[in-house]
Formats: C-alpha cells, sequence, structure tokens
C-alpha cells in the first residue's frame, strides 16, 4: 500500500514549534495551496494543515515564515479528536517527511 503526498504552497502564519513531555520537536503549519484549475474564473485555495516531527519540524520552525513557499513531502494522516463540547472530530493533515524552500530567500532591507 500507498500513502504519499506532496504539496507545494505558502505558510499562511509562522510555524508553530512546541515540544513534548519527552523534549521532543513538533511544528505545526498550514499550507495554502492553489488547485490547478479555475472555477468561474477564480483559483480556488485549499488551506492543508502540516505537522513536522524531530530535525525537521526544529528546521521548518527555524527558516520558515508566513508567506513562504515551501515544498512538502509526507504523508495524509487521518486524526480523531473530540472537541470542547466533546463532539468526535477528525481532522485530516500531512505529517511531513521532508520540506524543501519553494521561492528563493527574500531579499532584507
Amino acid at each position: 500500500m500507498l500513502n504519499e503526498i506532496t504539496i507545494m504552497g505558502r505558510l499562511t502564519r509562522d510555524p508553530e514549534l512546541r515540544r513534548t513531555d519527552s523534549g521532543i520537536a513538533v511544528t505545526g503549519f498550514t499550507v495554502a495551496v492553489d488547485r490547478d484549475f479555475k472555477n468561474n474564473g477564480t483559483t480556488e485555495t485549499d488551506f492543508i494543515g502540516c505537522v513536522a516531527w524531530r530535525q525537521t519540524g526544529e528546521f521548518v520552525s527555524k527558516y520558515f515564515a508566513k508567506g513562504r513557499m515551501a515544498v512538502v513531502s509526507g504523508r495524509l494522516q487521518i486524526r480523531e479528536w473530540r472537541d470542547k463540547d466533546g463532539n468526535k472530530r477528525k481532522t485530516a493533515e500531512v505529517v511531513a517527511d521532508k520540506v524543501y524552500f519553494g521561492d528563493s530567500k527574500k531579499e532584507e532591507n
């Protein structure tokens, strides 16, 4: 069986680095990915949640920021959780194995 996904888009906010109780780094971020087709002349965008663990998470939190283009490669994961009212929810997210720069570094003034 195969579960592999690669997406390319811009980060919608700065990555958020956290650590587990045992000190393992985990970084969450969202990537805005434009679809290849247009609907009534407008491009639609998907906002895809991503999570990166350990060294990959530390790399993303250090070198990426809101608006930066990223290429994310990993696997799709469906995670179940309960909201504050106790309702069951499901979330699809990319568990990133590799994250690459999708653009050149912006010039700093």
